[in-house]
């Protein structure tokens, strides 16, 4: 096995990085804000999966996450972003 190349970096993180942008932003990928343990904010997602007081699946295009708490719930949601409230205790990337 040989050593990888390593990763050249993509337009539109070169991009971010000349403008001074966070490269979540202009590439259009999920972002997760986790507030203290009762609230979350997704922003750039792609649809909730499921959705429970014990568990949410919120598609984030190439991704899916898993919140698991007790009393979870949708507070806000609009095409960029949603807000889920409750007891969070662990959020699984997949």
């Amino acid at each position: 096995m040989g050593v990888p190349k390593p990763r050249r970096p993509s337009l539109l993180e070169r991009t971010a990085k000349l403008l001074d942008l966070p490269a979540d932003s202009l590439a259009g990928l999920p972002r997760l804000e986790l507030i203290g343990d009762g609230e979350l904010r997704i922003e750039n997602h792609k649809g909730i999966l499921a959705y429970g007081e014990e568990e949410i699946h919120v598609s984030g295009g190439g991704f899916l996450f898993q919140i698991a708490g007790s009393g979870l719930e949708l507070r806000a949601m609009t095409g960029a972003e949603l807000l889920i409230t409750g007891k969070i205790r662990q959020i699984q990337l997949t």
